[in-house]
């Protein structure tokens, strides 16, 4: 039999090498060389990028943030550093980095599923007060109350030490 007969029992080996060495090599060549992600550099460098990012993060609580009258801006910038963090935790710590292009089989549909969902809540999240009970009702906020609120912080003997 040759080591090309389809119906052939046993492990195909190499001329001249045992079925152990075969299976080594074999592996070696599946897997590749361990080397070959980068070594402890990049690992390092990835952690050090992490903790810049977080350091960023946390600035946007500070009194050095320039947008600090801006929620909105922090937001995104948070969001924006968050989505970073985590595609550099899956790219290197998860060695996605590495894999081969059938992690975009895996991926892009479930990002798209993910997203789809998300469109898909928006009526709900933007409607949910079209239909409540009278109950519900009684107890919903109300910009009366937002300013009844508003009004009651600025008398307070507290917001003038806050200042």
């Amino acid at each position: 039999m040759s080591d090309h007969d389809p119906h052939a029992h046993g492990p195909v080996t190499r001329p001249g090498a045992s079925a152990d060495e075969t299976l080594q090599h074999a592996l070696h060549e599946a897997h590749g060389d361990h080397h070959a992600h980068g070594g402890l550099g990049k690992y390092v460098l990835v952690f050090l990028a992490l903790c810049g990012l977080t350091t960023m993060s946390f600035l946007t609580y500070s009194p050095a943030w320039p947008w600090r009258d801006q929620p909105q801006v922090g937001w995104t910038f948070m969001m924006a550093v968050s989505c970073t963090k985590a595609m550099l935790v899956i790219l290197f710590f998860m060695h996605v980095w590495w894999e081969a292009n059938w992690k975009y089989v895996l991926t892009i549909p479930a990002a798209m599923m993910a997203l789809f969902l998300g469109i898909m809540l928006i009526p709900d999240v933007g409607l949910r007060n079209r239909m409540v009970s009278q109950e519900r009702a009684l107890h919903m906020a109300r910009d009366s109350d937002l300013k009844t609120l508003q009004r009651a912080s600025a008398e307070s003997p507290f917001a003038e030490a806050a200042h």
